[in-house]
C-alpha cells in the first residue's frame, strides 16, 4: 500500500474516531445534551424572528463555541477522573477552570443572542 492510501486510510479511521466521540457526547453527556437542546431551540427562534445571514452566522458559531467548550470541558473532566478518581484538591482546580471555560464561552453566546434579539423586540 502506498503512502497515500494510508492518508487516506488515516484520515477515515480518524473520521469515525471523531464521529464516535460526537454520538457518545450528544447521547450520554447532560451538559451537552441541554446545550444541544438550547442551540436546536435558538435555531428555531432564529427562524421565526428571521434574523439576518450575519446574524445567523454569529448565532451558529456562538453555538459552535458552546458545543465545543463543553465537549472539551467534558473530555477534561474524564480524563481527570481516570487520573485521579478519589477528590484531589489540583484535580478539582484543573476541572473549575475547564468548567470556566465553557462558562466564558456560554456568557459570550448570551451576550451575542441578546445583541441579536434585543433590537427584534424594541
Amino acid at each position: 500500500m502506498n503512502t497515500e492510501s494510508n492518508f487516506l486510510m488515516n484520515r477515515i479511521k480518524s473520521v469515525k474516531y471523531a464521529a464516535k466521540g460526537f454520538w457518545i457526547l450528544i447521547t450520554s453527556e447532560n451538559s451537552i445534551i441541554a446545550q444541544v437542546i438550547i442551540g436546536v431551540l435558538m435555531t428555531i427562534f432564529g427562524f421565526i424572528m428571521h434574523i439576518s445571514a450575519t446574524e445567523w452566522m454569529f448565532q451558529i458559531f456562538s453555538i459552535g463555541l458552546v458545543l465545543v467548550a463543553e465537549s472539551l470541558n467534558t473530555g477534561i473532566e474524564k480524563l481527570a477522573d481516570f487520573i485521579h478518581p478519589d477528590y484531589h484538591k489540583q484535580i478539582g482546580r484543573v476541572k473549575d477552570i475547564s468548567a470556566g471555560a465553557a462558562f466564558f464561552a456560554a456568557i459570550f453566546a448570551v451576550i451575542i443572542g441578546l445583541i441579536i434579539y434585543i433590537p427584534k423586540f424594541t
